[in-house]
C-alpha cells in the first residue's frame, strides 16, 4: 500500500556520474527481518535465516544501476555496542522496523537514536523500512511515521517505506528511493526529502 515511489531519474542520469560503490549500513533490532531482506534483495526470493552474529554483507545495485555494499549488522542487545564500528564512511543508514512488534517499538526507536548520535552519521540520509507489512494487524507506515517525528532523526533527511521481506512487497520501490538518496548524497546536494518541511513518512 502506498509503495509507488521509484527511481524517476532517466537511465542516462543514473549512469552518467559513476560513483564508487556506496556503503549502506542496515541496522534494526533482532528479528526485524534484516537478513531476510538482504537475501531477498540479492536473490529475489525468500530464504530462511538465523539471527545474525556479527554481520552479513552483499554487493547490490539500485534500479538505476548505482552500486552499493549493504552491511547487515546483528541487532541483538548484546551486539549493539558494536554498531559504531560499522558506521564509518556510511553513505546511507537503512533502519528496519518490525511493524508487528509494538511492544519493542520504543526499544527500536531508542536504538535508532543511539545510532544517529554517532559522529559519522551527521547529516547522513536515513531510509526506514517498516517490514512485515504482509502480517494482519501490522502497524501502517503512516502510524509509524507519526511516532518517528522526534529526536535526532529530525536532523537528517529521511524516508519511511512499508515493505515485506517475505513476499518482496515494496522492496523495488524502496531500492528506487535508496537510489535517489545515494544520488543526492553523491552530489552533495538536495536529497529526496531534504528540508524539514519536506520530510515525510511515505507509506
Amino acid at each position: 500500500e502506498g509503495n509507488n515511489v521509484s527511481c524517476c531519474l532517466p537511465t542516462s542520469s543514473c549512469t552518467a556520474r559513476p560513483l564508487r560503490e556506496a556503503r549502506v549500513v542496515m541496522l534494526g533490532l533482532d528479528l526485524a527481518g534484516k537478513s531476510t531482506l538482504l537475501y531477498r534483495l540479492k536473490s529475489s526470493r525468500a530464504m530462511e535465516t538465523c539471527p545474525t552474529v556479527g554481520f552479513n554483507v552483499e554487493s547490490l545495485r539500485t534500479p538505476c544501476g548505482l552500486p552499493f555494499t549493504l552491511w547487515d549488522v546483528g541487532g541483538q542487545s548484546s551486539l549493539r555496542a558494536s554498531w559504531p564500528h560499522y558506521l564509518e564512511d556510511t553513505n546511507i543508514l537503512l533502519f528496519v522496523l518490525d511493524s508487528t512488534d509494538t511492544a519493542r517499538l520504543p526499544e527500536a526507536l531508542e536504538a535508532l537514536e543511539e545510532a544517529l548520535d554517532h559522529p559519522s552519521l551527521a547529516g547522513v540520509p536515513v531510509l526506514l523500512l517498516a517490514n512485515k507489512q504482509e502480517v494482519p494487524g501490522a502497524m501502517a507506515p503512516a502510524e509509524l511515521g507519526q511516532r518517528l517525528q522526534r529526536g535526532r532523526l529530525m536532523g537528517h533527511p529521511w524516508v519511511l517505506r512499508g515493505c515485506s521481506a517475505l513476499t518482496g512487497q515494496g522492496l523495488q520501490e524502496a531500492l528506487g528511493v535508496l537510489g535517489e538518496l545515494l544520488r543526492g548524497a553523491g552530489q552533495r546536494g538536495p536529497s529526496l526529502v531534504g528540508p524539514a518541511e519536506r520530510r515525510q513518512a511515505l507509506g
